[in-house]
């Protein structure tokens, strides 16, 4: 019995090739959708990042100068000692802050209240003092002659000169006065006032006074923190990355210590700064505040992100070049050494890189450790007191005085710059040694 034929009024199967036709458009749409949402994300995410820049920039720039006012200085041995001395303790030990006050009384012979001398005298740095007191030291000759001399202007007058202070406010609004604005206007039209690039920003240390701080310390303790933290986590976390990748068994130990160490890439870093406290300061009582101990905790940090990434780069490198070596004699720790490790040290070296950039920006490990402390003196060594770059800005927002608002964004500014410069060595590395198998 043959099987009916289809009747004429029956609808034809559609072919499979109208169905993809027929939705094609509405996956093209999709598709285009997708893709605007895609690149609108990347531009809201460049957009925020122009703006923080921008407004990091903008306040911070104008750290780069300060406010310089030329006095003429009377070197008068009255305040210092008689000419020809050249006793150490004895100049060391002279009125210098007495003497830029009776410079500034010969400047404006009008001003005799107590109030006004003090607003006047408030114009100047305490800086001024100590740099008349190195010029005496460095050139005792100097005693009972009269110098021009460029001093550091006092913090609020830095702000007016830069532009941060409004001048049309009241004055119960404003920290200068109106006599002190009257005494700034006639230095300005003797042209006794200068912005001048601010080395001292690059140079010093600490300071309660704005006008004064630098980020050399800050930066020196930095720096010694991050050598101690290379020093260490850089052997020790490519050797157990060696060892986990090819010499260790396969067993429930490594599953547990590979386990543990992806797990401690994600606890937070203060949870290593209260580590360090317990171990490193009271268990085996290492001075507080040091690099050493910063340096230490710091190796904590970033030991599992080196781990990582040293594991990842030998991962890279081809079994054959292993199968190669081993083939032609070389035991298992020759090949290791002089074929594995060489193609895969680019890799590790790109992931020390970026451990490193991790730790240069980390803060809450430091201040668990008392690295948070106000240190005004240079460091020389992993065991004197020493902050951190990071630690020193938080220190700086934290301060109530327009000054150092300018100086927390050029700090900040610095330290974004390491961190690029950091990133982009670890970029070049990459590309410059990386292999394609």
């Amino acid at each position: 019995m043959s099987n009916p034929s289809p009747s004429a009024d029956s609808p034809t199967p559609p072919r499979c090739i109208d169905v993809v036709h027929k939705h094609l458009g509405k996956r093209y749409r999709a598709e285009r959708r997708f893709r605007r949402l895609g690149i609108s994300a990347i531009v809201i995410g460049m957009c925020f990042l122009v703006i923080l820049f921008t407004s990091i920039v903008s306040r911070g720039y104008t750290a780069f100068v300060q406010t310089y006012v030329e006095l003429d200085v009377h070197f008068d041995p009255d305040y210092i000692a008689a000419p020809g001395t050249t006793d150490y303790a004895t100049l060391s030990a002279a009125d210098y802050g007495g003497l830029v006050k009776a410079t500034l009384r010969d400047m404006f012979p009008a001003v005799t209240g107590r109030q006004d001398k003090r607003n006047l005298y408030s114009l100047v740095s305490a800086g001024a003092g100590y740099q008349l007191r190195e010029m005496i030291l460095a050139n005792p000759d100097l005693i009972g002659t009269t110098q021009s001399l460029w001093v550091p202007a006092d913090s609020e007058m830095d702000m007016l000169i830069k532009g941060h202070v409004d001048r049309d406010l009241p004055e119960s609004e404003r920290r200068l006065t109106d006599t002190q604005l009257a005494w700034i206007d006639q230095l300005q039209q003797q042209q006794r006032i200068e912005l001048r690039f601010n080395t001292t920003f690059f140079s010093a240390g600490d300071s309660r006074d704005p006008e004064l701080a630098g980020i050399w310390g800050a930066a020196m303790g930095s720096i010694l923190t991050l050598i101690v933290t290379l020093a260490l986590s850089f052997p020790i976390g490519v050797a157990a990355a060696i060892y986990l990748e090819e010499f260790a068994p396969r067993n429930r130990l490594t599953d547990l210590i590979e386990v543990n160490i992806n797990n401690l890439a994600a606890v937070p870093s203060i949870v290593f700064g209260l580590l360090g406290l317990a171990v490193f300061i009271n268990f085996f009582g290492l001075p507080r505040s040091a690099p050493l101990v910063g340096g230490l905790v710091l190796t904590l940090m970033t030991l599992p992100t080196i781990i990582i990434a040293s594991r990842a780069a030998l991962k890279s490198v081809p079994p054959s070049i292993r199968e190669a070596a081993l083939g032609i004699g070389a035991s298992p720790m020759q090949t290791v050494w002089f074929h594995v490790l060489p193609l895969a040290l680019p890799g590790m070296l790109t992931g020390t890189i970026i451990g490193m950039a991790q730790a240069l920006g980390e803060t809450a490990p430091l201040l668990m450790i008392g690295m948070v402390a106000f240190i005004v003196d240079i460091p020389s060594g992993v065991f004197d007191p020493a902050t951190a770059l990071p630690v020193q800005i938080y220190l700086w927002a934290d301060s109530p005085e327009r000054g150092f608002v300018e100086r927390t964004a050029a700090a900040i500014m610095v330290l974004l710059g390491f961190l690029i410069t950091m990133n982009a060595l670890a970029v070049i590395l990459r590309k410059r040694f990386e292999r394609r198998w």
